[in-house]
């Protein structure tokens, strides 16, 4: 009985950007900062589009738009993405020790602190370091199953 097998690998693209401020703590949150900063204003940049391509037209008006929205976007992402690697890269400096716990703190900290920035109320502000610390710890546990 004939049959095929298919052999390869497949990796992602790696496009690493150093900026050394002679702090490491200011590298790890720059570099945060930078890398979901791209993210995001990539992906309002790829929404912008779709919807252009829906439409059928691009004006001045559209373009105008989406430069500020990729801007915006990309600004509160990597903010929020510098927040939480200052953070946990302090919690670890702190602890002496790399773990979970620190993606965890980390990321409540960051919750409560980006919460409290809106101006929530101390109840949203308490959900929100909730669900960034079960976020961060999340995404630490499936790190590991990779």
């Amino acid at each position: 009985m004939p049959s095929s097998r298919f052999s390869g690998s497949l990796s992602a693209p790696s496009v690493d950007v150093t900026i050394d401020t002679g702090n490491h703590f200011v590298n790890h949150t720059l570099d945060g900062f930078l890398k979901i900063g791209t993210v995001a204003a990539t992906r309002a940049v790829a929404e912008d589009t779709f919807k252009a391509i829906n439409r059928g037209k691009v004006s001045k008006h559209c373009l105008e738009h989406s430069i500020k929205k990729m801007c915006k976007e990309g600004a509160y992402w990597g903010t929020v993405a510098g927040v939480y690697v200052g953070m946990e890269y302090g919690v670890e400096r702190i602890r002496g020790t790399r773990d979970w716990k620190n993606a965890m703190i980390g990321g409540a900290l960051t919750g409560a602190l980006v919460s409290a920035a809106g101006n929530n109320n101390k109840d949203r502000i308490v959900t929100d370091a909730l669900t960034g610390g079960a976020i961060a710890t999340a995404s630490v546990f499936l790190n590991y199953l990779t």
